[in-house]
């Protein structure tokens, strides 16, 4: 007789009732910015009505899933957590098709996070991006740049030439840009989200 599937290593019931997937996975956003933005983090958690021992919880899970050797992937993990996508679509990427996947996140309702997929299913990229439709913020100097505000794609558009730094974890990027109002700057993002704005 075979044993039952482990909870934890199944994409399919990682989410129980006490942590609903759109919750888990919104709390393991959070803890990645953490590290940046503890204050923040721990406003989300308020508003979000759960404790630190429910982020806690909702990493071990999270963890579990990704080492699984039976996980089933980036979108299949995250579609097990969140549902379908609510957008897909073909992306150019230099000289490739790419396909991009878009799921809203409550706590960011004008935000999506969006998975880019190579042609064989690979994953390239995974950040929160700006719904289609939403309004972007408007950027014109370093008093704009708030914690949470803008993405990666918004600042390297609105203070060029940005350059791309190597970021410390695969989480989270770095820009390198110099604002009119202000000196060499570095911008810090988790999961495409900026973080906090530094001197270079």
């Amino acid at each position: 007789m075979s044993s039952a599937p482990d909870p934890a290593s199944d994409p399919a019931s990682a989410s129980d009732g006490r942590l609903p997937g759109p919750l888990l996975f919104q709390l393991v956003l959070l803890r990645r910015m953490a590290d940046h933005r503890p204050d923040l983090v721990e406003d989300a958690r308020r508003e979000l009505g759960v404790s630190r021992a429910d982020q806690r919880e909702a990493n071990r899970r999270w963890q579990a899933m990704v080492r699984s050797p039976r996980s089933r992937g980036a979108v299949a993990r995250l579609a097990s957590l969140l549902g379908p996508p609510e957008e897909r679509g073909p992306r150019r990427v230099g000289d490739l098709t790419c396909e991009a996947l878009r799921w809203p996140v409550p706590l960011w309702p004008d935000l999506r996070f969006e998975v880019l997929t190579a042609p064989g299913g690979q994953v390239w990229n995974e950040w929160l991006v700006r719904a289609r439709g939403a309004a972007p913020p408007l950027l014109r100097s370093v008093a704009d740049l708030r914690p949470w505000s803008c993405t990666v794609d918004e600042v390297a558009r609105a203070f060029p030439p940005a350059t791309p730094l190597e970021g410390s974890a695969p989480t989270r990027w770095r820009l390198a840009f110099t604002p009119p109002d202000a000196g060499p700057l570095v911008a810090d993002f988790t999961w495409g989200l900026l973080q906090e704005v530094s001197p270079r």
